[in-house]
């Protein structure tokens, strides 16, 4: 078993889905990796990780509007000094996940027919934003 580690930087256009499975995959092959565990971890509490649906941009539309009913600006939260924006990221994040798990099998992640790596940036404007990168398995 082996381990490889890695950080990618993914530059968010602001608040929505931004897919990076091309660049998960790229990584993994960069990295020589065959059959293990790749694990994602985003390294900020204003930003999330979720692997969703990459065939219809009508559900990552849908996931934006219910979560802005679901946490809404201008709320009256107590933390208001970054913006009205940044507590109600918070709590998306808070929701959501920052770190995934997925299984790698020759080389490529284990993903569904539908499924895509995203990033989920809350914030209201762009932002950089650092995932790291972990491989625990088989190398080639």
């Amino acid at each position: 078993m082996e381990q490889r580690l890695g950080e990618l930087e993914v530059r968010t256009p602001g608040p929505g889905l931004s897919e990076i499975t091309g660049e998960v995959a790229a990584w993994l092959r960069d990295a020589g990796a065959a059959n293990g565990l790749l694990t994602l971890f985003i390294r900020h509490t204003s930003a999330s990780l979720t692997i969703q649906e990459n065939a219809d941009p009508s559900v990552l539309l849908d996931l934006n509007d219910a979560f802005a009913r679901l946490a809404p600006e201008n709320a009256g939260y107590r933390h208001d000094t970054e913006g009205p924006d940044d507590m109600p990221a918070h709590i998306k994040a808070a929701l959501t996940s920052t770190s995934l798990a997925i299984p790698v099998i020759h080389g490529k992640p284990a993903l569904g027919t539908w499924q895509g790596v995203y990033v989920w940036e809350h914030r209201a404007r762009p932002h950089v934003r650092r995932i790291a990168l972990h491989f625990h398995g088989d190398t080639a």
